[in-house]
């Protein structure tokens, strides 16, 4: 078992996947790590491929002046990142940056295009992961949504 596979066994991707399937996956993914503070994606740059953050923290930013970031998130061990991008190639609208020393793998989306007509199943899995994250993002975006709401407006008595 190569070290990607015994990674991508530790991120919601190698859940989904059988060990051969992740084997496969795995060939295809590359590594890259990142020093404190170095950015894996910059908002505005098209990037197309899924990272798996492998070990280490990765802050969601979002540009707020010259060169001032207000901080959205932080992702974990295991979790995804690009996933949108990754699917319809747009620009990120938010940047990733490493909060420490990070271990990340990434698919290219050429790569991942590549399979569909020899391993659909395996496409279905990773497309199920990814339409997960990314729902899990949307419920965390609505629920901080009406948590301000409720607190700008004091309503709901919960402020």
């Amino acid at each position: 078992m190569n070290d990607i596979v015994k990674l991508l066994d530790h991120s919601p991707l190698g859940a989904e996947l059988s060990d051969k399937e992740e084997e496969f996956l795995a060939g295809l993914m590359e590594e890259r790590r990142l020093q404190d503070g170095e950015f894996l994606i910059r908002d505005g740059d098209t990037d197309d491929r899924l990272h798996v953050i492998v070990t280490g923290k990765v802050e969601v930013v979002k540009r707020t002046g010259a060169d001032d970031y207000a901080n959205l998130a932080v992702l974990r061990d295991g979790e995804l990142a690009g996933e949108l991008s990754f699917i319809d190639g747009t620009p990120h609208t938010v940047g990733l940056r490493a909060l420490c020393d990070t271990h990340v793998v990434s698919l290219t989306r050429e790569a991942f295009e590549g399979i569909i007509e020899s391993h659909p199943r395996l496409v279905y899995k990773v497309m199920r992961v990814v339409a997960s994250s990314a729902h899990r993002i949307v419920h965390r975006m609505n629920t901080e949504f009406v948590e301000l709401s409720n607190y700008i407006f004091k309503q709901h008595g919960r402020y």
